[in-house]
């Protein structure tokens, strides 16, 4: 009988930081057990990013046209944090987990600023030893448009990250979960969280290729990222799913079809984190979409809205915390979006 050799993912910690999504302006409060490791603000305009009064990072994006949608995401972890600044990025972290995040301000061409701004914050997470990028988060306004030079305003990220990536030694063995979604303004925002002594392993989707390998007419460099991150901590760990979208291999499926869209979407991320793929990526435990949590929906189109909703809430668990953003897509022809964390 053949043994499956599971993953060496580093050792199985005590905690993760956790995640909620609250009414925006929310503020973690110690006293019900943690400390605030950011606030990212999904709101009606960008900002800077900024050390807090209480010693945390702070973002604003420009995801929402309404107050009433605003919401802001907490990273709470178990220990003090520690927090400053480094050429333009803001960070904390706790001893075993970092929070780095950045703005990229708005500009023709994005590849030179966002290499730029990329390098200065992979290199705060060199320098302060937290070398495991598990998860990153990109907003790009104006994301489908062209750029001063033709090029489309995705892809010219694209390129600025990858030159970023290849020059801090990002192989392919490591390429963070990641989401790269439109934004209604503000220029580039980031941000990630990364691990001292947690290693995640990174997983693919059978059914998708790698999106590293997209071939060149996406781009003069293909997207850098994991369909998934899987952390080992106590119990059967976390996965962040990246943004999933209704492509297979690496093509769109069924444009201009809103409810086939989200279903091919859902059938994504269903299959990455189901125990077949995980089994097959040396992770014992799988998982459903009854267990994702902290999702984010992100909608190309307003009218759209009410049937996504729809679907998810089949979908998902009554307990999961959802949010819907109406932005664009990282392709023009994809018309959702969906995240989340799986437990």
């Amino acid at each position: 009988m053949t043994q499956t050799r599971f993953a060496d993912s580093g050792p199985s910690l005590e905690y993760a930081p956790r995640t909620t999504l609250s009414d925006f302006g929310t503020v973690a409060d110690p006293a019900a057990g943690g400390y605030l490791l950011g606030q990212i603000n999904y709101t009606t305009a960008a900002a800077d990013p900024t050390v807090s009064g209480t010693g945390s990072p702070v973002l604003d994006l420009h995801m929402t046209a309404d107050p009433g949608d605003a919401f802001s995401e907490l990273w709470i972890t178990r220990d003090p944090v520690h927090s400053g600044t480094h050429d333009g990025v803001v960070f904390a972290h706790d001893g075993e987990y970092l929070l780095c995040a950045g703005r990229v301000p708005q500009a023709r061409t994005y590849a030179a600023a966002t290499e730029h701004a990329y390098l200065a914050a992979l290199n705060v997470m060199r320098d302060l030893g937290y070398r495991h990028c598990y998860r990153m988060w990109n907003f790009v306004n104006q994301i489908n448009a062209p750029n001063a030079e033709g090029l489309e305003t995705y892809r010219d990220f694209c390129l600025g990250r990858a030159n970023a990536f290849e020059k801090t030694g990002f192989g392919e063995d490591v390429m963070p979960a990641a989401t790269g979604i439109g934004s209604l303004g503000g220029g580039i925002g980031f941000y990630f969280l990364s691990g001292r002594s947690a290693r995640p392993t990174m997983i693919e989707n059978p059914e998708q290729m790698s999106a590293y390998h997209y071939p060149r007419r996406y781009g003069p460099k293909a997207p850098k990222f994991a369909r998934a991150a899987h952390l080992a901590t106590a119990g059967s760990g976390h996965v962040y799913v990246s943004g999933t979208a209704s492509i297979t291999g690496h093509k769109t499926r069924y444009a201009g079809d809103i409810v086939r869209q989200t279903h091919v979407s859902l059938q994504n991320i269903a299959r990455v984190i189901g125990a077949t793929n995980l089994w097959e990526h040396g992770i014992p435990d799988g998982h459903f979409l009854s267990n994702l949590d902290h999702v984010k929906v992100y909608v190309r189109h307003a009218e759209h809205i009410p049937v996504v909703r729809q679907i998810c809430t089949r979908a998902f668990s009554t307990a999961a915390e959802i949010r819907y953003l109406n932005v664009d897509i990282c392709r023009s022809d994809l018309l959702v979006e969906i995240e989340g964390i799986a437990y």
